[in-house]
């Protein structure tokens, strides 16, 4: 069986000003980008070997999987399943808000005009399976809401775990599909 990478994008300014980017399409800062680099570089000198790079349409996720690819030679293509949850009312405002970090514990809430955690992990979990069945290994660059489902979808989290759960900017995990 093959397995799966995940990376979550190099920092942004929303990341910075403690603010939830979700689906809004918010660029890299200089750092980000100097995070993709290094993560491009470290990718390719711990070998790790990948058929693909899949990575969200969103801008800072794109430009760090264009910088991994530049750097490992690993084709990159868009995957519109890799967008970032959409967290409606709560897009733009901060991260450790007491409002929010009460609804993120609704998974099946849609934050006023945004998408449940049910929804997201539904379309994550449908790109897993379709990588698991391709055999291929991916690096999948996504955000840090989708490094959630992801997890969820390869360990047993309680919804606690699941809401906790978080990676760094330009953080590298692998996944193996039994």
């Amino acid at each position: 069986m093959g397995c799966v990478y995940f990376v979550r994008h190099g920092e942004t300014v929303w990341n910075v000003e403690n603010k939830i980017c979700g689906s809004t399409d918010i660029d890299l800062t200089q750092k980000g980008h100097e995070q993709a680099i290094e993560t491009g570089k470290r990718i390719l000198n711990d070998n790790i070997k990948a058929d693909k790079i899949l990575y969200s349409p969103l801008i800072r996720a794109k430009k760090t999987a264009m910088h991994i690819s530049e750097i490992t030679g690993i084709p990159a293509f868009e995957e519109p399943r890799l967008t970032e949850q959409n967290f409606g009312k709560f897009e733009g405002t901060p991260r450790n808000g007491d409002e929010f970090r009460i609804a993120k514990g609704e998974f099946v809430c849609r934050y006023d005009g945004g998408e449940s955690m049910l929804h997201l992990a539904q379309r994550i979990y449908n790109l897993l399976d379709d990588v698991k069945a391709s055999g291929e290994t991916c690096i999948l660059v996504a955000h840090n809401g989708i490094s959630r489902v992801i997890n969820s979808y390869f360990y047993e989290m309680t919804n606690t775990e699941y809401a906790n759960f978080g990676v760094k900017n330009c953080a590298v995990l692998k996944y193996e599909f039994e």
